[in-house]
């Protein structure tokens, strides 16, 4: 018996197809990945699939229920995990877990067996706020209150972005110990090597299946999308005497607890500089001393030539600053964006007007300059929140997790801008959870509790841990962790 059967399913929001008679089946008990770029249909069908969502035609059910006529015998049956994070910020981790369980009329106590393997890794925190925790604690939180009720079948819709490699190897060890117990599990995801943990996967692009098979047939076939040529780029512009960030024995101590702890290092102009890091390793907050959001407790530090404990003013016009949580106003065009953004770094009307065509037609978005900005594919804002961050020629522009659910091709796009943008002087200080982009970087640092644990090329790095790639370099590191990544 299939656990999930999905025949001719469309979705129309107006105009627009999100899904177009789309079929697929998974069995009981498999792992089955749903892949593709943002925009592609999945969450629709997620949402389907959860009841969330009415189709417009066909049929879907899940354990043998019909997701139209038999909502709440699927409620009581599935788990769900939104790509956005379902937890209530402002609840305890114990609250959380409770919410959910009175949701589905079952309590804690007799669905904690379910979820002991998972939920012990936290429960010493379970008087701490969600928003309080990492990104690996609240995967596992949101998990546990997916979980909680027992369900047969678990819909897991990219529950790993923004989520640290080491972190995300210990969700699938999680997610194949389920499998043991007959729960399906139906997962999204961006990243490759979770792709293929998967038995097997449909590739959804602009609403339609356009393959299924076990992933390395899935990959190959489609391997413009999954797999792109690699792209190089030049040494850095700079020289060891042109340095854009110094900084020496910088620390910030909340209380005992030191989360940045002596670290010291030099990026000069026009290198891109990987800042990696496990979730609670101390990168955020190293990011908003050096961006002028927050003052150290100790040490030393200079930013394009200002100093980050008296002139964070200045720091803030000279530097340009991209998020994963972009910056852009989604009501707003996106010429307005752009002359919003320029109008705040002190640009003129005429120099505005210019750069404004310039960089329009560089990004072929010259059609779209009057499309709302909220309207836009998720690989489109990227680009556009990354080239107003640099639009007013920055000294450096600060990248936190930029590329974070994006498939491989459109990230491949996004770091072509990124060594243009190097090419021209501007240095790139990175954060990122994909590894095949740390290899992109000239240099890389790896923090591991609060201390710069290693710095250099990515060669280097692979020679000096005698690792074959940067993504067994960082889990080597990161496992030597002693203190909780919170």
């Amino acid at each position: 018996m299939n656990a999930i059967e999905v025949n001719n399913v469309s979705k129309s929001y107006g105009t627009v197809k999100a899904l177009d008679q789309v079929s697929f089946t998974v069995g009981k008990g498999e792992i089955f990945g749903l892949i593709g770029p943002d925009g592609a249909g999945k969450t629709s069908l997620y949402r389907i699939l959860c009841t969330l969502l009415l189709p417009d035609a066909g049929t879907a059910t899940v354990d043998g229920f019909d997701v139209v006529k038999q909502m709440k015998e699927i409620r009581r049956r599935v788990g769900y995990m939104p790509g956005r994070f379902s937890l209530y910020q402002d609840l305890t981790v114990e609250e959380n877990l409770h919410f959910f369980a009175d949701l589905f009329g079952t309590t804690v106590e007799q669905g904690y067996d379910s979820i002991r393997a998972i939920y012990s890794q936290i429960e010493r925190f379970k008087d701490r706020k969600a928003g309080a925790l990492s990104g690996g604690m609240k995967q596992k939180l949101a998990l546990s209150c997916a979980l909680v009720h027992q369900p047969s079948v678990l819909f897991l819709d990219e529950p790993t972005t923004g989520v640290d490699p080491v972190s995300r190897k210990e969700l699938w060890e999680m997610l194949t110990a389920l499998k043991e117990r007959d729960i399906t599990i139906m997962a999204s995801t961006p990243y490759l090597d979770e792709v293929r943990r998967c038995e097997r996967v449909a590739y959804l692009s602009q609403g339609v299946i356009q393959g299924i098979g076990n992933p390395d047939e899935v990959l190959t076939r489609f391997a413009d999308v999954f797999n792109p040529p690699g792209i190089e780029h030049g040494e850095a512009v700079g020289t060891a005497s042109d340095n854009v960030i110094e900084v020496e024995h910088l620390v910030k101590a909340f209380g005992s607890f030191h989360a940045v702890d002596d670290i010291s290092f030099t990026v000069k102009r026009g290198e891109i500089f990987g800042f990696l890091g496990a979730n609670g390793a101390g990168k955020t907050t190293a990011m908003h001393m050096l961006t002028g959001l927050n003052q150290p407790t100790s040490g030393t530090g200079r930013v394009v030539g200002y100093d980050i404990r008296t002139e964070h003013e200045q720091i803030k016009k000279h530097i340009g600053y991209m998020s994963q949580r972009f910056s852009l106003y989604g009501d707003l065009t996106v010429a307005e964006n752009i002359r919003l953004f320029a109008g705040i770094y002190g640009m003129k009307d005429e120099e505005i007007a210019r750069k404004t065509d310039e960089l329009l037609a560089r990004l072929q978005f010259a059609e779209h300059k009057n499309d709302l900005v909220g309207s836009l594919p998720l690989g489109w804002k990227q680009k556009l929140a990354f080239s107003v961050s640099i639009f007013h020629e920055p000294g450096i522009v600060f990248l936190d997790e930029p590329t974070g659910g994006v498939d491989p091709a459109t990230r491949r796009q996004f770091w072509e801008l990124i060594f243009d943008a190097a090419h021209r002087g501007i240095t790139v200080f990175v954060t990122t959870h994909y590894m095949d982009e740390a290899e992109y970087c000239d240099r890389i640092s790896i923090m591991v509790d609060g201390k710069i644990k290693a710095m250099g090329t990515p060669a280097e790095l692979k020679r000096r841990y005698n690792q074959p790639d940067m993504d067994h370099v960082f889990t080597h590191l990161a496992r030597q962790a002693t203190r909780s990544s919170d």
